[in-house]
């Protein structure tokens, strides 16, 4: 069964920006890893689940634990931890969510 397309505007959540920017797949329906890894600046991708549609893409190894970040320097995504402590309160002073996350649609990373 295919699955059904999305209009969900994906953005790029980016620590040194105020404002979300706007991204999307280059095949126009989900971002591939690659995409990914560019738009994030990383190797290795994590999924962390806002509601039963929206996620947040990180930078895997930038989400290990508040005091043991691995790359320097770290940037606080204030956003995006923002919108994890609203749907997560338990990762509230235990994680942060550091460096670009992508927001979209979960049908938009397959």
């Amino acid at each position: 069964m295919p699955v059904a397309a999305t209009t969900y505007q994906p953005h790029l959540l980016d620590p040194h920006s105020a404002e979300p920017r706007p991204v999307s797949p280059g095949n126009g329906r989900s971002f591939k890893l690659a995409e990914l890894y560019e738009l994030l600046d990383c190797h290795t991708v994590d999924v962390v689940r806002l509601t039963d549609e929206l996620i947040l893409i990180i930078d895997d190894v930038k989400r290990i634990k508040l005091l043991r970040k691995f790359r320097n320097p770290c940037y606080l995504n204030l956003l995006a931890t923002y919108l994890w402590y609203q749907h997560e309160p338990t990762a509230r002073g235990v994680d942060s969510i550091v460096g670009r996350a992508i927001l979209c649609h979960d049908q938009q990373f397959r």
